[in-house]
This record gives C-alpha cells, structure tokens and sequence, in this order.
C-alpha cells in the first residue's frame, strides 16, 4: 500500500510539473502571436554576435552562381546593414536565405513577379502569415554554426554499425533471464554490462553530440514543414508540392527520434521524466542506436534537407519583404524592370538614412559627379545602387518609381589597402575597376557599375590620363556607369560619353550648407580652400593657397609661394 501510494504522489508531481509547464508554454506563444499581429512591420531589434554573422552566409555560400552580387560591391554598399534593418525572419533557414535573395539580383520578371505576388499576399492576409510566422518560432535557429557546417561534416563520422549495441542489449537481457535461477551470476553480470554500456556511453556521445543539434533541426523542419503544407496560400501551391515530395523521402528519420533528442538537444532541466529517459539512453544506448539509423538515411538525402530549408526560407523572405513594406508606409515602389535602355528612378531615397534627401535621374549613357567632399555624391551613389540591388532582389525600391532593365551589379568605392596580401590601395583599386572590365566583356546581358573617386590613390597626371580611358571603356551598349570624380577636367575629357551632374554648397555667415540635391552640370564652385578659413586656419596659409591655385589655372604651372 506504501509503494502504490509513492508512486501515485510521483505520478501527481509529475502531472502538476507537466501542466505548469503546458500553461507557461502556452500563455507566451499567445503573446507572441499578440505581438505579430501588433506590431508587424516595426523595425527588427535582433543583435548580432560575430558568430552568428558568419554563419548567416552558409546558404549563400553553398549556392553561389554568375550574377551574384559580389563580396567588394555588398561592402561597398554596407549591404550587412540593409540585411539587419530587413531581417524579420524567426529561423536559421529564413534568416539565411534572405541573405542568399539579397545577394542573388535576379535577372527573370517571372520569378520576381512570383516573389511579389507572396509578398503581397502575406501583407494582405495576417491570419496566414501569423500562422506561418509561429512554425517558424518553432523552428529556430542552429545556434553559433549553420546546419551546412554540420551537414558538411557528417563524412567525419564515417560508416556507424549498430552491432556492438545490440549484443550489448542481448547480454544484458540474457543476464536479466539468468537472475531467477542463478542470482549472483545474474547481478554481477547485468552490473557487468551496464557499467560497460555507461562507460562506452558517453564515449561515443561526446562523438556525436555536436551532430544532435543539427539533426533537431532537421526533425524540426521536417514538423515546420508539416504545419506549412496544412496552410492553404494560393500562390504558394507548387512550393507545397515540392515539400510534400522532399517530406516523403526524409519520414524514415522520424520513427523513434524522441530517443536522440530531449527537450530539441537542449540541456536538462531536471524534469524527472527526462532524468528516467537519461538513465534508460545510458544502459540500452537506444539513442545513440536511433542516432546511426538516422545518418545512415540523411546522409543519402542531403539534397531532400537543402530543398526543404530552400522552400521555408522562401516563404519567410517573402514575409520580411511585406514587413519591410509595412514599416515604410507608402515610401516604396514596385520597380518595372526588363524593358527599355535607361534606368530612371524618381525621388529615390537611401533606406539607411533618418531624414534623406530624394532625388530624380534619368541616364542614358553614363553619369559623371562632381562637387566637393560631404556634398552627397558617394550617398547618391549608392543610393542608385541599393535601389538597384532591391529592385532585383526584393522587388522593391525606396522612391516614387524605378524603370531599369536588368542588370549585373557592380562597384569599387569603399576600398582599402589589403595590408595581408601586401597590396596598396592603388593595387586593390585597379584590381577591383579591372572585374567591371572583365564581367563587361564576358557578361551576357548588360552591367551597371558605380566607381567612386576612380585612382585616387595615384598622383594627379596618371590618374587623369588613366581615369579618363578607364570610364571611357565602361560606356557602350551594354554597360552604365555611375562615376564620382573630384577632377573638373574629367567633365570636358569626357563629355561626349557621360552626362555632367554635380552636388554643390551654400557658405552663409562663415558656415556651410549642403542641400544635397542632384544639379545638372558640372560643378563651378570652387570652395575647398574657403573651408580651411571656415575651419579656423591661419590667413597667411589661405592666401598663399589662393595665389598659388590662381596662378596655376592663368598659367599650368604649379608654383611654391
């Protein structure tokens, strides 16, 4: 009567643990669910440790193809920032694939029209996208390494028998047999064994520890996935399809998994069913055996993983386009892409600045920038160029409206010396102008390119004579270059193939003031040495630099006063 009554006051706690824990569960998925339909579109508050941006690349990195948008022209634009302020994902397999969409300018309207039209709808029917927004909770990230890093390395394990588990178990069961009829032999024999399993347990478990991880999430993609295909999104049905098919070849990891994974591979927190579960692991090795069959069937189904995290990451990137959306009201576009031989773009906008100032342009041939330094030519720059990228990413633009064809992107603005390769900066800038070259020869289709202050680590003659045959070659019928120079004489070598704008600013009562507005033209002012007498430099160093300047345009030569 003791005993029963032990066991029923387990049994009690053990209900009471479980239900307290069910209403915890329960009551913070409702506000999260609160929070999506509240407060969609607000701006990310995620952080970023080293770690985990490294990993965010992985699916990129496993995917790379021509036209991508490379490693000098993502920096150059501070593409990282952009990602974070659009980054509403809730996976590993959202967030990385909305990094891999970022990088990839599409060059097909029909996929990009498809991605649009998700967008759309997610931004139109909450009740869907809350739906889909809580599996992907539920599917959560990998931690500081991306599943590919673990996938990559599943060959270290190499062939794994379950045999010596086996015979292992059948001793132990024989000497349990035994215990009847010969009781010392039988202890001493099922002690034997379960020290030995206990022992060779955790031996091989630090093995393969690292691997539970990832395959949790796999499990958990395969339920995420699961849930997805029970949500009716019309423009989603063949993405379904595709699930459906990759799901079929990956159930034979579902039978018996809950032995591998307690609590999703977390650590224990003490609940005494899972001490129970931790103690049966250690004598019969039942996870470590599940744990074998299921590298055996994923090793041979990679291809089925990748296609599912492809599939999911799809459907949140295009939940993150319509949150981006969301919080920019009605100060985007839909860009209209793939007709016509210029790109204009209205009113367009830097999506990283608090108060920008919006400007219009429409080019034809190349585009020429003059004006003195924080006037706003290198922010134009890359203000076209990011609402190039996203026009081709994303299918979005921050301006009134986008008109281009399609476009491999390119850029070398933001360079440095590559101190660890032993290359001066002028090195890595001829390299970087020199790939704009190459992808313009070889490149099927047309390229827009941006060059900032081309050779300006060289000295005055070379870089005049060198810049002006280098923009020269990035004109034609299938290249656009936007080009910011401080050299006025560039605007007359090269009129004939660029078209002249400039930035300029007002000094008003010994201050300065730029309006950061695109001007026709090349720039006339002349105002560098006045800011030195602005910033307080002595008067005999600002007439002597005027004199000097003066004569040199009168007569070419420079002279030292």
């Amino acid at each position: 009567m003791e005993l029963l009554l032990f066991f029923l006051a387990v049994g009690v706690f053990l209900l009471a643990v479980f239900i307290k824990e069910g209403v915890s569960a329960k009551k913070r998925e409702q506000r999260f669910i609160r929070d999506l339909y509240d407060h969609f579109g607000e701006m990310p508050k995620k952080e970023y440790s080293l770690e985990r941006y490294a990993r965010i690349r992985s699916f990129f990195d496993k995917h790379k193809r021509d036209g991508q948008i490379d490693d000098i022209t993502w920096n150059d634009l501070n593409m990282d920032d952009i990602f974070k302020r659009m980054n509403y994902t809730f996976s590993a397999s959202g967030e990385e694939y909305l990094y891999y969409v970022l990088r990839t300018a599409g060059q097909n309207e029909k996929e990009l029209a498809h991605l649009e039209e998700t967008a759309d709808y997610f931004m139109r029917h909450p009740q869907e996208r809350v739906r889909v927004q809580l599996l992907m909770r539920r599917l959560g990230y990998t931690g500081k390494f991306s599943l590919y890093d673990y996938l990559d390395n599943l060959s270290y394990l190499g062939k794994r028998s379950n045999a010596r588990h086996f015979a292992a178990d059948g001793l132990f069961l024989c000497f349990l047999v035994l215990l009847p009829f010969q009781y010392a032999l039988g202890i001493c024999g099922v002690v034997a064994v379960a020290i030995y399993n206990i022992i060779s347990y955790f031996r091989e478990k630090n093995e393969i520890d690292p691997y539970i991880i990832s395959f949790a999430y796999v499990m958990r993609l395969l339920f995420a996935c699961d849930g997805l295909i029970k949500i009716q999104i019309p423009p989603l049905e063949k993405e379904w399809e595709d699930i459906r098919r990759h799901i079929g070849s990956l159930n034979g990891m579902r039978r018996g998994s809950f032995w591998v994974f307690s609590g999703n591979a977390s650590p224990s927190t003490g609940n005494p069913l899972d001490i129970i579960m931790d103690y049966i692991r250690m004598t019969f090795h039942v996870d470590l055996i599940k744990f074998n069959r299921m590298l055996s069937h994923l090793t041979k189904h990679l291809g089925d993983v990748d296609a599912l995290i492809e599939r999911v990451g799809y459907v949140e990137t295009a939940i993150s386009i319509g949150a981006l959306r969301t919080s920019l009201g009605d100060e985007y576009c839909v860009p209209e892409l793939g007709g016509g031989d210029a790109l204009e773009v209205v009113n367009a906008w830097h999506p990283m600045l608090a108060e920008p100032v919006k400007n219009t342009i429409r080019a034809e041939k190349g585009v020429l920038l003059t004006g003195s330094n924080a006037s706003g030519k290198s922010t134009f720059l890359k203000t076209v160029a990011v609402n190039a990228v996203l026009a081709q990413t994303i299918h979005t633009c921050m301006a009134d409206s986008y008109r281009a064809p399609f476009y491999h992107i390119y850029s070398s603005m933001a360079l440095r010396d590559n101190m660890q390769g032993g290359e001066s900066y002028y090195i890595v800038e001829i390299k970087a102008l020199k790939r704009i070259l190459d992808a313009a020869e070889k490149t099927h289709g047309r390229v827009l390119c941006f060059v900032d202050e081309v050779l300006r680590g060289t000295n005055t003659v070379e870089r005049i004579a060198a810049s002006t045959q280098i923009l020269k070659s990035l004109t034609g019928k299938n290249i656009l270059c936007f080009a910011a120079t401080h050299d006025i004489e560039m605007t007359e070598l090269l009129k004939d193939c660029f078209d002249n704008y400039h930035f300029e600013e007002d000094i008003i009562d010994g201050d300065v003031f730029f309006n950061y507005k695109l001007m026709k033209g090349k720039a006339t002012t002349r105002n560098a040495i006045k800011l030195l007498e602005i910033m307080g430099y002595d008067k005999s160093i600002i007439d002597k630099a005027v004199r000097q300047a003066e004569r040199f345009l009168d007569h070419g030569v420079w002279e030292l006063s």
